[in-house]
């Protein structure tokens, strides 16, 4: 399980990105299955991880905010809990993202620990190297301890390409980057305007990512080098990952792994004049995913996949391929029928929409629910008053600009959004 933190679902070779150098993810993708529409259910660090680990949207898990510890009972729920009880053998190297303190963490219920509470730092006092080397460095150190008689799961939690928040410089690379882009005109995003801001409500354009706009997006060289770094940590984190595969093959394990490349959210990168993640829009929400099946797998009729998935999905698929029973309470599916279905065979049934929501630092981010379909994105800001909502129609209008929440003619849709925001959020389970 490879993770990124805060990569966009487009800073990638295999995604279409011009400018940017992944080669080696590029490589995944291509021995692999790239999903095109992968979601997360809360965008921000602590929660999705959650979500991830337990297979469950945040009502169900529980944990909203960084002081919030795992616990013992909800770890006992947990795809690296499950796997080692059924004898694998298990790492987790990284940032883990769940709990402030050491004994938030369920270090003992690992084989092989390299991580910290915290949001780790690139560098150390003590050493000039890299975090992502040093990751990398440990990933390798895991395999080479992995016994030759057990299975293994090794979970890789990358800080790239995350800020540093409120350093000299938030994005500093691998010094053998440095000279990577130097000359690179990146383009803004579409949405990076002063009018795409003025459309967000009023909460939202007094919160934290307006805040963090202001110091890394405001002007155009501003953004400009922000980008750039940003393009830097995720190229250093792709050449780890081309050594992991390099060491895979040649310990002939390859072949009967099962990869998965993805990142807990994605980040704006000046869009709607506003940085980070948290919000409902695309750039916040959607990730890169991609999954290489082990050998013996059925092969999937198609390289890329439009089907909706869900960080919530990663636990039963990995519970599905090591033939452990996936827990009721896991609200997440195997993708594993996407991943094997058969050119002739049939279609398997699959979601068509799925419920959003964000209540974590509710006095620095407006807290939000809503539901994202194939066509339509309700939004509601429910800390405005009166409650704000957003009604987007994702097939005329991708980036979201022109919201028919107030359109007459809608308001039939709008009514019907509503009340799937609130079966889904129901279904989602618990309460606040």
């Amino acid at each position: 399980m490879i993770l990124a933190d805060d990569a966009r679902f487009d800073e990638f070779g295999y995604a279409g990105n011009k400018i940017i150098q992944t080669p080696n993810i590029d490589k995944l993708a291509a021995r692999g299955v790239v999903f095109n529409n992968a979601y997360v259910t809360t965008a921000i660090c602590v929660v999705s991880r959650a979500s991830i680990f337990t297979g469950q949207h945040a009502r169900a898990h529980g944990i909203w905010n960084f002081s919030d510890p795992v616990g013992h009972e909800r770890w006992q729920r947990t795809y690296p809990h499950l796997l080692r009880a059924s004898g694998y053998y298990t790492g987790m190297i990284g940032k883990f993202g769940i709990g402030r303190k050491p004994e938030h963490l369920p270090s003992d219920d690992f084989d092989f620990w390299r991580s910290r509470p915290g949001n780790l730092s690139y560098f150390d006092k003590s050493s000039p190297e890299h975090l992502t080397k040093r990751i990398g460095d440990q990933a390798l150190e895991f395999l080479s301890t992995a016994p030759a008689n057990k299975p293994w799961c090794l979970n890789i939690g990358f800080k790239a390409p995350h800020a540093q928040d409120k350093a000299p410089r938030e994005f500093p690379p691998d010094a053998r980057d440095e000279e990577l882009y130097k000359d690179a005109a990146i383009a803004p995003p579409p949405t990076a305007t002063d009018e795409a801001f003025k459309k967000l409500p009023q909460s939202v354009q007094r919160s934290e990512g307006r805040k963090r706009w202001l110091v890394r997006f405001a002007t155009d060289e501003m953004a400009l080098e922000t980008t750039r770094d940003i393009y830097r940590l995720v190229t250093g984190m792709d050449r780890e990952v081309g050594r992991i595969l390099d060491e895979l093959e040649k310990r002939g394990m390859l072949e009967n792994t099962l990869i998965i490349f993805t990142s807990d959210n994605g980040f704006a990168l000046g869009d709607r004049g506003m940085s980070d993640k948290w919000y409902m829009y695309e750039e916040g929400v959607r990730v890169p995913l991609v999954i290489v099946p082990p050998r013996g797998a059925a092969k999937s009729a198609s390289k890329r996949i439009d089907d909706m998935t869900l960080n919530i999905d990663f636990a039963p698929t990995m519970l599905d391929y090591a033939g452990v029973k996936i827990p009721e309470k896991m609200q997440g599916v195997s993708l594993r029928p996407l991943l094997e279905k058969k050119k002739r065979g049939k279609t398997p049934a699959w979601r068509t929409e799925f419920f959003y929501e964000h209540r974590t630092l509710p006095k620095m981010i407006p807290p939000s629910e809503g539901v994202r379909s194939g066509k339509w994105k309700y939004i509601r800001w429910t800390s405005e008053t009166p409650v704000t909502e957003e009604l987007f129609d994702l097939e005329a209008d991708p980036n979201e600009l022109n919201n028919l929440a107030g359109n007459p003619t809608m308001a039939e849709t709008l009514q019907k959004m509503r009340e799937r925001c609130e079966t889904l959020k129901a279904q989602a389970g618990g309460s606040l």
